[in-house]
């Protein structure tokens, strides 16, 4: 975990860091491949450029990404992914990039990128949090650059852990802090605990001058 990092909202609630959900197996999200949404998405061509997979995890969907050429770096806190993420990426012959790194100080990531995906990370963040994160976002990208969110959706029905309202998603990019919503669209995660899917939001959101 880096250094001087204080436990998320999330950590605070489950009562362990996001290190330990990997130490004893799969954690409950990580399918041993790409999210389905994520496959769709690369395959409309969403994604160009430097990549960065914020909050990557084992890596799966840096790796779909890497394999059809794409220049990726995937970030995450949990020491135990990054490491199996590396492994997965010698193994199979994948040139993808990962370290571990904070969502709320990607300046030290020293490197802007041209899209940005966000799978499963900004609905554990609270109100604040994802203040700090969408900051940290900006310090990365620049006018132009967009981000690709998939979070699971508040509902009527069942709904996975954190779900996230439309004005929830929307609130922190706002025009002045730099950013404009482009789409959004019911999509659906994939998890162990929910091999059919989860109502979800897909969001793809504009890097523009503040």
């Amino acid at each position: 975990m880096p250094e001087d990092r204080p436990a998320t909202s999330h950590e605070r609630a489950a009562g362990r860091p996001w290190d330990e959900s990997y130490q004893d197996g799969p954690a409950p999200w990580d399918l041993g491949r790409p999210q389905p949404a994520i496959v769709e998405l690369a395959a409309e061509g969403a994604f160009r450029g430097t990549v960065l997979d914020a909050g990557c995890g084992t890596g799966e969907n840096a790796l779909h990404l890497a394999a059809t050429g794409l220049s990726i770096v995937g970030i995450d806190v949990a020491e135990t992914a990054v490491a199996q993420a590396k492994e997965k990426a010698r193994s199979r012959g994948v040139a993808a990039e990962f370290a571990v790194g904070d969502a709320f100080r990607l300046s030290t990531v020293d490197q802007t990128f041209d899209t940005v995906l966000d799978c499963g990370l900004f609905h554990t963040f609270d109100a604040r949090e994802r203040q700090t994160y969408v900051a940290s976002l900006a310090s990365v990208t620049e006018p132009g650059a967009r981000l690709h969110i998939l979070c699971f959706r508040e509902t009527d029905g069942d709904a996975g852990p954190h779900p996230v309202s439309r004005a929830e998603l929307e609130a922190p990019f706002q025009r002045e802090t730099g950013w404009q919503l482009e789409t959004l669209r019911d999509s659906r995660i994939v998890a162990r605990f929910a091999p059919d899917g989860l109502p979800a939001w897909l969001a793809t959101i504009r890097r523009v001058d503040a």
